[in-house]
């Protein structure tokens, strides 16, 4: 029943991609997946609000806090009050951030070359723009869904 289960292929294939980080890209930077898209978001907007970035990574608040607190203790980011709103904070690469963020893409662009290599640059479109799609349903769907 199980190879027939889209879920359960989709699990599979992400436990074994993160597996694979972690022995490439993690074993060279110590960074997850998670903090580097972070990190790509973070210099892609400089003086991000946290609540953005949290609202773009869709984790909690909470949980932000705690990876911003990381990033940070790494010198990679700063955390700046925001000339617009005193509440809040802004966020954005520090010199040394803005020099390690290039290696690590380079590291991701190596790992993700590596396990893609089965598929054309066609099928990866492809692939991705089926994700999307599948991504774009499950979240309309649990929208749509009442909890317990």
């Amino acid at each position: 029943m199980l190879p027939q289960v889209l879920g359960y292929h989709l699990r599979r294939t992400q436990v074994a991609i993160f597996r694979h980080f972690a022995r490439t890209v993690a074993a060279q930077t110590g960074i997850t997946p998670g903090l580097l898209g972070m990190l790509q978001v973070i210099a892609a907007n400089p003086g991000l609000a946290q609540s953005r970035l949290a609202e773009a990574m869709e984790v909690d608040r909470s949980t932000i806090v705690k990876v911003v607190d990381q990033l940070q203790a790494r010198g990679l980011i700063v955390r700046e009050p925001s000339p617009s709103d005193k509440r809040s904070w802004g966020l954005r690469l520090t010199p040394a951030g803005a020099v390690e963020l290039p290696r690590m893409q380079r590291l991701m662009q190596a790992h993700e070359d590596e396990f893609a290599a089965p598929l054309s640059p066609e099928e990866r479109q492809q692939l991705i723009g089926l994700l999307a799609r599948l991504y774009e349903r499950a979240d309309e769907a649990a929208e749509g869904a009442s909890a317990p």
